[in-house]
């Protein structure tokens, strides 16, 4: 009972954060990009920073000797089993621009906010198609001092399994050269996807060494990534 409410008044807050937010947005599209873009990703750290004081939903970094030292710009792959880390990747490679389902730009104050902090949106509804842009967009946002985070499992998926790497992540790091850091995150355990309640606890994200994209396929290079996600997957405890 007593997460249950917690979960509740954590939801009320933080969507009254995201509507603020999200009318603030565009108050500041006049602003320069980069200055609109540092004050709109505060709310990221606002949602971690509520879901730690309500619910209480820590975390904890563990190989942060492997972030990219300022102006070497990375892809960010990262495993994927809560919006938690769809927050909290945000402020930790800022500046960052994520790749998203182009449907959450949609969304009334939610989807302007998110606009505002650059994200490459695919359109699944033509896949083909998109992923050409995606690739081609992500290389624009590295050569314009952005990171490119992305999510090689394309969705949320439960503790304790697994989805399908795909190789895009892959594709758009060996076609800018840009080197590859692979992430594992246990959030899952304690901010389930598709589930209202949020359970105390101390997430683990983990921070692997930077992995070249040089002279491999992306089928390799995928895979590269995936065996070092996932085998650190199994070493994350509560």
């Amino acid at each position: 009972m007593l997460i249950k409410s917690r979960s509740l008044i954590f939801t009320v807050i933080y969507n009254l954060s995201a509507i603020f937010y999200g009318a603030l947005s565009v108050l500041l599209i006049p602003l320069p990009l980069r200055f609109r873009h540092k004050i709109i990703i505060s709310w990221t750290t606002f949602a971690v920073f509520l879901a730690r004081v309500i619910c209480g939903v820590r975390y904890r970094v563990i190989g942060a000797e492997n972030l990219p030292a300022r102006g070497k710009n990375v892809i960010v792959m990262s495993k994927h089993q809560s919006t938690w880390e769809t927050l909290f990747l945000q402020g930790l490679f800022w500046p960052a621009s994520t790749v998203l389902k182009r449907e959450l730009l949609h969304i009334p104050f939610f989807g302007w906010g998110l606009a505002a902090l650059r994200p490459i949106p695919i359109d699944r509804d033509n896949p083909r198609a998109a992923l050409k842009l995606v690739k081609q967009k992500s290389v624009h946002r590295l050569n314009s001092g952005y990171n490119v985070l992305l999510f090689p499992e394309g969705t949320r998926v439960a503790a304790g399994t697994k989805g399908k790497y795909a190789r895009s992540g892959a594709d758009i790091a060996i076609a800018s050269s840009t080197p590859i850091v692979p992430v594992a995150v246990n959030s899952g355990l304690f901010w389930p996807p598709k589930d209202f309640k949020k359970k105390p606890g101390c997430i683990t994200v983990a921070i692997g060494p930077a992995i070249s994209p040089e002279g491999k396929t992306s089928k390799a290079l995928i895979l590269e990534v995936e065996n070092w996600i996932e085998s650190t997957m199994d070493t994350l405890k509560p």
